[in-house]
């Protein structure tokens, strides 16, 4: 089940990042007393009270701003606005009501998405509140106060957020369509890649940057199966404004990965793997999704006997830590090896659904220990006792051992290429969970 998301908003430099930090129990934003300084999201799951969900941070609403950083983040913001099940809405009771929080209300309200009014920096309760109530003229309902530096009122605010998220939704009919999310850098040829699997110009394909603004859901029919691939915009490319702290934003990535069954990564042939590329692999990655690496605009690469092994060699050394992902160089212009892409759709989803009896797996890891004897130390050696599958989309499964301290990450990956080896899982990552057993 997809997390619900909510985002942190408001105008520049009232506190979202700091915020943010105290709810995700860690730095994860980065803080600094110049406006406008959050020009990525940061995302973080947090939990509370039996809820779960996506918190995300935001740079500041300037909502007239001609300036084209602020702007692009107004548009990041409005973005996170529409995916959000619910909106913090965030203000300065230091600063105190300004012309710009009503502006960033009005906007808010246009959304039609519950919104909880949070007045921040309130240091002192009693000495302070008489300033909180001048934000009730934003009609947004009951302001809650808080201090995300000295953390003060944070479980009211949650109180009230945990209670939109209580709230029904439609319910909607099961779809069991395989959903496949296309991501990349701009101009990489994502929506040309959809086009070519439809037959038909659907999608807008531009080459400027950035054309696809929302994430579109499009039907696809191949080989007598459906399919619902979700097209997104691109990460932008870094700007080329002189500032330390400039990063853009990847909310619908976010988004389109988290509702996906299998993620396809489209990197541009003609520029090579990026940090980028790596940035947009590791959120499927951490969200455990079925990968494919499409290299397209291969049409447009010179090529000899070594290209396609260097090309395999730079991916697989950018994107070390997903050596299960599948790779295929394609061509969206020319429809080079598109029916490759279907069947390793096919082949993924089937493998992020395998299941493995715990007899099977228990002769696989009796066989690796006699092969590979655990690691020891202090004259006190790992013992795993037995290991089951507990879960799938990804596979997980759970090892009960004697002493977690003594389960290195290394012989954990060496488990994990003894069952690899025996059943393939390519294109999907394996989770392992540790967990201890006293000896008796």
């Amino acid at each position: 089940m997809n997390k619900p998301m909510v985002a942190i908003v408001g105008r520049p430099n009232v506190g979202k990042s700091t915020l943010f930090n105290a709810l995700a129990g860690q730095e994860l934003s980065i803080v600094k007393d110049t406006p406008g300084v959050t020009r990525d999201r940061i995302f973080a799951d947090v939990e509370w009270l039996g809820h779960s969900f996506t918190l995300v941070d935001t740079g500041g609403i300037e909502p007239e701003s001609d300036d084209v950083i602020l702007s692009q983040m107004r548009d990041q913001a409005e973005i996170a606005i529409a995916t959000a099940k619910v909106i913090l809405f965030l203000v300065d009771v230091r600063q105190g009501l300004v012309d710009t929080d009503y502006k960033v209300a009005d906007m808010l309200r246009r959304s039609r998405k519950p919104v909880v009014l949070v007045v921040n920096k309130v240091d002192q309760f009693q000495k302070m509140m008489p300033d909180v109530y001048e934000f009730y003229n934003l009609g947004l309902g009951d302001p809650v106060p808080v201090s995300g530096s000295g953390r003060l009122g944070l479980g009211d605010m949650l109180d009230e957020t945990v209670r939109y998220l209580d709230a029904p939704e439609q319910e909607e009919e099961e779809d069991s369509r395989p959903r496949i999310a296309i991501v990349g850098r701009p101009n990489a040829g994502k929506s040309s890649m959809i086009n070519r699997m439809i037959g038909e110009n659907r999608v807008i394909v531009s080459d400027v940057a950035g054309t696809t603004r929302d994430a579109v859901d499009t039907e696809v029919r191949y080989g007598g199966k459906e399919y619902i691939f979700i097209d997104t915009a691109g990460l932008r490319r870094k700007s080329r404004v002189r500032e330390e702290l400039e990063r853009y934003s990847m909310i619908r990535t976010v988004a389109a990965v988290d509702r996906a069954d299998v993620v396809v990564l489209v990197i541009d042939a003609t520029e090579g793997v990026t940090e980028q590329d790596a940035r947009i692999a590791g959120i499927a990655h951490e969200k455990g999704k079925g990968m494919i690496i499409a290299v397209n605009k291969w049409d447009l690469v010179e090529k000899n006997d070594k290209t396609i092994y260097k090309y395999t060699n730079e991916i697989r050394q950018t994107l070390a830590y997903m050596p299960y992902a599948e790779l295929v160089f394609v061509s969206a212009k020319t429809g080079q090896r598109f029916p490759r892409i279907f069947e390793m759709i096919d082949a993924v989803i089937e493998n992020c659904s395998l299941r493995i009896s715990t007899g099977v797996l228990n002769e696989i890891l009796t066989e690796a220990v006699a092969m590979k004897q655990p690691p020891s130390d202090k004259g006190r050696r790992l013992r795993i006792y037995y290991m089951t599958q507990v879960a799938v989309k990804p596979p997980t499964f759970v090892m009960f051992i004697n002493d977690k301290d003594l389960m290195h990450f290394s012989y954990t990956r060496y488990i994990e290429n003894q069952i690899r080896d025996t059943f393939g899982f390519r294109g999907t990552p394996l989770r392992f969970i540790a967990r201890e057993r006293k000896e008796k």
